[in-house]
């Protein structure tokens, strides 16, 4: 256990589109996959505790960053609570928007990582998918991608755009068909939690922490939750209480020595930025709009859905191939032109006039 964890910033894509109405997962995919969603982010600051987990939504009017990544997990849980279901998934902007967000953490010594759940069907192409892996690949983002629901549909394009991002092996994709499992367990046992550079510990502490010790007719913490949900999520709070009050006490016995590693690989996605502060100003508009959202609220409600405008803007910035940034951008501002009407104006004279 002495080997340090790999210190990580993880976006995690949440598929919101309709079809994660279904049943086929139990008790429906939305559900199961907020289950998994939540055991990630526990494992994720388990396995290092600077580690950390944002979370984001990648349907309706348009991709958007619900918690920017924190060692908060309670806000996680909040943002995960408030997810509504509506249209369909933007794949390629909602990743770009996630890279974006990563490209802005803190610490500049934690690896990139998005982990993506794909609950419908694409609706981009491989040579999309492609393409976009390559720039994640070029970016040192590592992806993993948990395809559930859509699963025959979309295992060609998604293994090629994994194949694209790979790099000696820091991504993966992992293939849920329906069946009487449930998705968290699968996930904690798969490549996406058993984690190559340390071998899954946050895993295994976040199964035997609970009563059965993993052992108990495979779910987690050996409680079946669809039979006893009550027990479950008193199981599951003990076992965040454990880990938080473990994460104090090794806080307090050596909190040095942790960050050093990891810069020279962090270091590389720097090169040629110059070109990246334009883009930079979106995020930190589409991120202030977020947050606004945050407060459901204040926000005024957002009726459109661009899934079509979405599609047809994306495949006019495919022509635009000399500038690679050019799609980000297009992701970033069509996240804020689809914000409340006051919104853009207020955010981007956020610089001069404070929060008005």
């Amino acid at each position: 256990e002495t080997e340090t964890m790999v210190l990580e910033a993880s976006i995690i894509c949440v598929d919101n589109s309709e079809w994660m109405r279904n049943g086929d997962y139990l008790p429906t995919r939305m559900e199961s996959q907020a289950d998994a969603v939540n055991l990630i982010c526990n494992v994720k600051t388990q396995q290092n505790p600077e580690s950390t987990v944002g979370v984001m939504t990648t349907a309706a009017a348009s991709p958007e960053v619900l918690v920017t990544p924190t060692q908060d997990l309670g806000k996680i849980l909040t943002a995960l609570h408030s997810v509504k279901i509506a249209g369909s998934s933007h794949f390629v902007p909602a990743i770009q928007v996630a890279q974006l967000a990563l490209k802005h953490r803190q610490n500049k010594n934690q690896r990139q990582r998005i982990i993506a759940f794909v609950g419908s069907p694409l609706e981009e192409d491989e040579k999309e998918l492609v393409k976009l892996g390559k720039k994640l690949k070029k970016n040192n983002v590592a992806v993993d991608v948990v395809n559930f629901g859509e699963t025959a549909e979309n295992q060609e394009k998604l293994e090629a755009f994994i194949g694209a991002v790979n790099s000696s092996d820091n991504s993966n994709l992992l293939t849920v068909p329906p069946g009487p499992h449930i998705l968290s367990d699968i996930i904690i046992s798969s490549a996406i939690l058993q984690d190559g550079e340390g071998g899954g510990m946050g895993a295994a502490a976040a199964m035997s922490m609970g009563a059965g010790g993993g052992m108990g007719g495979d779910f987690e913490y050996g409680v079946d939750p669809s039979l006893d949900p009550e027990l479950a999520m008193a199981l599951r709070i003990s076992a965040e209480e454990e880990r938080q009050r473990q994460e104090r006490e090794s806080k307090a016995t050596g909190g040095e020595g942790e960050g050093g590693g990891d810069g020279a690989v962090a270091g590389g996605g720097g090169g040629g930025d110059a070109a990246m502060s334009e883009e930079d100003d979106l995020l930190r508009q589409a991120l202030a709009m977020s947050m606004a959202q945050e407060n459901p609220e204040a926000a005024p409600p957002q009726g459109v859905d661009v899934s079509p405008g979405t599609a047809a803007a994306i495949s006019a910035s495919e022509a635009m191939d000399e500038d690679e940034d050019e799609e980000m951008k297009l992701a970033m501002s069509m996240s804020v032109a689809d914000a409340p009407a006051g919104a853009p104006a207020a955010a981007a004279g956020g610089g001069g006039g404070g929060g008005g």
